[in-house]
């Protein structure tokens, strides 16, 4: 057996690669000058260089999931600095702050229990390599598989930066937005339990049982939920501290939205259809999240 076939190897190597991806990140953002250059683009030029150390890591390993554990892991430690850096730690950053880790501690947890080793790759990232030219799928690969996600999800991080910016307390709405941004990754993890379950003791057959009687895609709604919620967590704190709310805050949810509503969701069908003729009346029969 190959050490990339190791799963203690592969976690292992996962782990090293993530500590100094945030490493490179650190010094980018601290050797960006503090002066006219608003925390933000620092962060998001830590997000970018961050992100191109771990792609180099998966042309290196000749895998692109190696990226896939970035979407949960970046986010709580960049609210995490922030609140550190800022020294703001009102409720509402508080109960932004616990949101955040219990989304990504989730998730990640679902990858880490899925993940096998170095030669695993997903199969939407197989796919790609399978269908298209190598120097093609290159392009793809950086910009649409590793850097887009990132974007992306920056982007629907900013609400959540403006409201550890703030020193506005939580509010009665701000509670309630809080809990939506708990419920979501709940949704999430119970949906993936009844997953895998349904999968170990129906193979090959479509899963229809719990929440997935009710949606073919509870998972992903609870993503676009969390962001939301994220997205509301900012309304309440701002109007609650009296500033103008930012309309082009609102882009990184909707963005979100229309990644897995055009994206995720289609490819994930199309795999379906393929695989389990009985998806097509489960499809009819079944609304996508709710």
């Amino acid at each position: 057996m190959s050490l990339k076939e190791s799963r203690t190897f592969s976690f292992l190597t996962i782990f090293i690669i993530y500590v100094l991806a945030f490493l490179v990140g650190a010094v980018v953002y601290r050797t960006i000058p503090d002066g006219g250059c608003h925390y933000l683009w620092r962060f998001f030029a830590a997000d970018v260089a961050a992100t191109v150390f771990v792609w180099i890591f998966g042309l290196v390993f000749k895998n692109v999931s190696v990226y896939d554990p970035y979407w949960s892991v970046a986010p709580p430690v960049m609210f995490t600095a922030l609140a550190l850096m800022s020294g703001s730690f009102t409720s509402a950053t508080l109960l932004l702050l616990a949101a955040v880790w219990y989304w990504g501690i989730r998730l990640t947890g679902n990858w880490a229990f899925t993940f096998k080793n170095l030669n695993a790759e997903d199969w939407r990232y197989a796919q790609y390599r399978d269908n298209c030219k190598p120097a093609v799928f290159q392009i793809i690969n950086f910009f649409g598989l590793n850097m887009m996600p990132t974007m992306v999800v920056f982007g629907a991080m900013i609400p959540g930066f403006f409201v550890i910016d703030s020193t506005s307390p939580a509010s009665f709405p701000t509670v309630i937005a809080f809990l939506i941004c708990i419920a979501a990754p709940t949704i999430q993890w119970v949906a993936d339990m009844q997953s895998h379950r349904f999968r170990r003791l129906n193979p090959g057959k479509v899963c229809n049982a719990g929440l997935w009687k009710h949606g073919r895609h509870p998972n992903y709604f609870g993503e676009i939920l969390f962001w939301w919620g994220i997205l509301f967590m900012y309304v309440n704190v701002t109007v609650a501290q009296g500033s103008a709310l930012q309309g082009w805050c609102l882009l990184g949810a909707v963005l979100m939205t229309c990644l897995f509503c055009f994206i995720s969701v289609p490819l994930m069908e199309k795999r379906q259809l393929q695989r389990k003729p009985d998806y097509a009346e489960y499809k009819k029969s079944t609304r996508m999240f709710i």
